[in-house]
């Protein structure tokens, strides 16, 4: 992982009490979200990304688990004058939807916990995102449907499967910083980061390998 800025030491509330309720779910060995202690990476505007390598163990056992039991589809957008198919296949859950595993539901609880006192309210939804191989990608975009566009928010995502780099630049242009997210890896995109700045992750060469990216959300952000 690479990446500049600031780091803020201690960022944000640190919880050890992890809402055990939810991980006494889990069976013994199962993909399990770890202690959160990441490290922050001051942007500008306002904008900050928090980073924790490996936050979620068995992270391998859940990749399998999600490719092969949600129910992903492709979806097709109209871009300019005519009709694309989108570039990765999709899966939304809104809030009050159950989730796919109950490891998502326990990474969402303990991201919510963590983040209580800067966020102010809990993730409610979970996108989910299969990059298939290197040919599919996300263009340059802020989540800016709903309140993303104008007030403060934050974007939790869980990567799984091989590392791919997700891109971020100032919105507007230009240079971009590159963080190389894997296996359990989390990225959190915080305070004016989706207006303010723009992320994506780009095309790869032949020979890269499927990726799930899980995206967590507060009501009312896309």
């Amino acid at each position: 992982m690479s990446g500049t800025g600031s780091r803020v030491p201690g960022a944000g509330p640190q919880h050890n009490g992890v809402q055990g309720s939810l991980l006494e779910l889990l069976d013994e060995g199962a993909p399990t979200p770890g202690r959160l202690a990441p490290e922050r990476f001051g942007l500008t505007r306002g904008a900050w990304v928090d980073v924790q390598r490996g936050w979620l163990s068995g992270s391998q056992e859940l990749f399998d688990r999600l490719l092969r039991e949600v129910p992903w589809r492709a979806e097709r957008r109209q871009m300019y004058d005519r009709t694309v198919d989108v570039p990765r296949l999709l899966c939304f859950y809104a809030e009050e939807a159950a989730l796919p595993d109950p490891a998502l539901a326990a990474a969402r609880e303990v991201l919510s916990e963590h983040y209580a006192g800067e966020l102010g309210e809990p993730f409610l939804t979970s996108g989910l995102c299969l990059y298939r191989d290197g040919r599919d990608s996300v263009a340059w975009h802020g989540d800016t449907i709903g309140r993303g566009a104008t007030h403060d928010t934050m974007v939790a995502i869980v990567s799984l499967g091989s590392a791919r780099p997700l891109l971020l630049r100032p919105r507007g242009g230009g240079e971009a910083l590159r963080f190389s997210v894997g296996h359990g890896d989390l990225i959190v995109m915080g305070g004016s980061c989706q207006r303010t700045w723009e992320h994506a992750i780009p095309k790869l060469a032949a020979g890269a390998g499927p990726r799930i990216s899980v995206q967590f959300r507060p009501r009312g952000v896309r």
